[in-house]
């Protein structure tokens, strides 16, 4: 069925047409309404390279996967969820008999369906259809805009997830970017005393340091290192969450550490990352790594319905369906003091 979308044409070249979608309801799915969509690095990213890692865009596609909206139509088996729930949409989707989803690792199912991930078509179209298991009805205290930020949260839940927080633990975040905060949040959320996050954007470390329990620290013209051992009494952080995808951010980061303490790789460099595995080992550091998530969404959703985290700070502006190409030029650009750009299609009452 043909429907108005933002199709990414080719390397930089985005068009607001009419591309041919799957919109047929099968008996366990839902159809939805879309109201609110936001633009992750990862959409930025196609749209300027073309690819990312092995996921290469070889013809055109809808871009954007974090949304929210309005159910319109329910398969004959669907039962949770009726016509009329405001819901937001997980959007990866495994092969359920799948060897690593019956392990509980559906995010690194080879087979998995995932929105704007090529050849797979996203959501900055009007409607679309989704299984019913993997779309999320929204409280009544929760936005359409905060809705379609549970896609990015569920990132940081997933690595403050792997880290086995303890009460009051102590955690480094490198990176100030969109899930460089959320993470932040996260760890709090989950647990953490306080978290110091780093980066060399000033206009980012302020909209982070706006929330409690987070400290910051501009590398640019300060040591990490010191910030971390002063804050620690000399001990090193529990946790450090590593989002910025910066290779440079490895340098040294074992130093931030305390023995036993563990590091989260979120962010995906462009180049391999070289460290020295001996000094690791000294402190029996554990390393862990994050691709998407998994079995978190509805933590990451009742978080936000808690107020426990408030992501609405984040949302830097949002802009209409029909600017959606404007959208995509503004993220691209890299404005320091962006952080969240949202794309609506219905205007508010």
């Amino acid at each position: 069925m043909k429907a108005k979308a933002l199709v990414l044409e080719k390397v930089r070249e985005l068009s607001l047409r009419e591309i041919d979608l799957p919109l047929d309801v099968g008996p366990d799915d839902v159809k939805i309404k879309i109201d609110t969509v936001g633009i992750c690095g990862s959409d930025v990213h196609y749209y300027t390279h073309g690819r990312i890692g092995d996921f290469v865009v070889n013809a055109p596609m809808v871009l954007g996967h974090e949304a929210a909206g309005t159910i319109v139509e329910v398969g004959a088996r669907v039962k949770a969820l009726k016509v009329g729930d405001r819901v937001c949409m997980e959007p990866g989707v495994p092969d359920l008999s799948s060897r690593t989803t019956k392990l509980g690792l559906y995010n690194v199912d080879p087979s998995v369906v995932f929105w704007a991930t090529p050849p797979v078509h996203g959501v900055l179209t009007p409607y679309v259809v989704h299984p019913a298991a993997f779309t999320f009805k929204l409280p009544d205290n929760v936005s359409f805009a905060e809705g379609a930020m549970v896609e990015p949260l569920a990132v940081g839940l997933q690595a403050s997830a792997k880290a086995h927080i303890k009460p009051g633990d102590t955690a480094v975040v490198t990176g100030a970017g969109p899930i460089g905060v959320m993470t932040a949040l996260a760890a709090l959320g989950s647990g953490c005393s306080r978290v110091i996050v780093s980066d060399v954007v000033e206009e980012k470390l302020a909209i982070a340091g706006r929330y409690a329990g987070v400290s910051t620290v501009n590398v640019r013209n300060a040591s990490l290192a010191e910030a971390v051992s002063a804050a620690t009494d000399g001990w090193g952080a529990d946790i450090v969450f590593e989002a910025s995808g910066s290779p440079r951010a490895y340098e040294g980061v074992q130093a931030l550490i305390r023995p036993g303490g563990c590091l989260i790789a979120i962010g995906m460099p462009v180049e391999p990352v070289k460290f020295d595995i001996s000094s690791f080992a000294a402190k029996e550091i554990r390393i862990e790594t994050v691709f998407r998530y998994a079995n978190v969404f509805d933590r990451a959703l009742a978080m936000i319905a808690s107020g426990k985290v408030d992501l609405k700070p984040l949302i830097s502006h949002t802009f209409p369906f029909d600017q959606s190409i404007a959208a995509f030029e503004r993220a691209a650009a890299g404005r320091p003091s962006d952080v969240k750009l949202q794309i609506r299609f219905t205007t508010p009452s």
